[in-house]
């Protein structure tokens, strides 16, 4: 699998897991078997994918305390990226808070849950309207200079956004939504590119329904032997050296079959195909 240097010193491969979908049902509360989330998670170290993304919000703290559960004293190469800067008030609710004492709150608490000293990645869930995104990510500016983060990333950020945030700090990655069928952000990974920064894009399958009925999704997968997903995945990588997709499950056999996209070699001809039919 091809990999990409987070931050000139983080090199991972470029097909991660996000660990959104090892809690409850929308995404509130534990799993209905945190054993068999733990052991997906360990098996995603197995298959030597060193990138996990989670976030405080995530359950919510149910990711991060079940990666640390499962796969703490951590194996060499591991970043753990996680996010700040949301309140969680409900199943399905997510108001964002990134006030700069509220974000210092949240880092120092993922860092007790998560087992360590420092975050590698360490990542601006959203900006917040009632707060200047440069005060939200001075704070960030202020817990790296402490040696609690290694790196700063920014999420649902706009091309202007991702120029101010980078006034304050070095951004070392953006977390955008972008999928085969959602491509509002196409600027904001041309920006990344231009100046190296790594784009994770959320949500990388979109709506599993649209995906597997998608042409011509469905016609190459065909010609690859693969699913459709797989190859909305594989155009991901192909798309731009800078993406680091984080495709997300609790199931295994699921994990499993996304990995195996890394392996699929799309022509030239068939990632042009698949990024002028865009869909919705």
């Amino acid at each position: 699998m091809d990999t990409f240097t987070i931050g000139g010193d983080l090199e991972v491969h470029r097909l991660g897991f996000g660990a959104m979908r090892i809690t409850g049902d929308g995404i509130w509360g534990p799993p209905d078997d945190p054993e068999d989330a733990k052991r997906l998670l360990r098996r995603v170290v197995e298959t030597g994918v060193d990138l996990i993304d989670t976030a405080d919000s995530y359950g919510p703290e149910v990711s991060e305390n079940l990666i640390a559960e499962a796969l703490h004293p951590y194996p060499d190469g591991l970043v753990i990226a996680t996010k700040g800067g949301l309140r969680r008030t409900g199943p399905g609710e997510w108001p964002v808070d990134a006030r700069p004492e509220r974000l210092r709150d949240c880092c120092e608490a993922s860092l007790r849950r998560l087992k360590l000293d420092r975050i590698d990645l360490y990542q601006l869930h959203a900006p917040d309207d009632r707060v200047p995104l440069e005060e939200s990510v001075g704070a960030l500016k202020a817990l790296q200079d402490e040696g609690k983060i290694r790196h700063v990333g920014v999420s649902n950020v706009s091309v202007r956004e991702l120029a101010r945030a980078r006034e304050v700090v070095e951004v070392v990655t953006v977390q955008n939504r972008f999928n085969f069928e959602e491509r509002d952000s196409e600027d904001v990974l041309d920006a990344c590119r231009q100046a190296n920064i790594g784009f994770i894009p959320w949500f990388p399958l979109s709506r599993g329904r649209v995906v597997e009925r998608a042409e011509p999704l469905g016609r190459i997968a065909r010609e690859h032997d693969a699913t459709p997903a797989q190859i909305a995945l594989a155009w991901l990588l192909a798309r731009s050296p800078v993406m680091l997709p984080i495709p997300g499950t609790s199931s295994i056999e699921h994990f499993e079959e996304n990995l195996a996209a890394a392996d699929i070699d799309l022509s030239p001809e068939a990632v042009a195909e698949i990024g002028s039919s865009k869909q919705g």
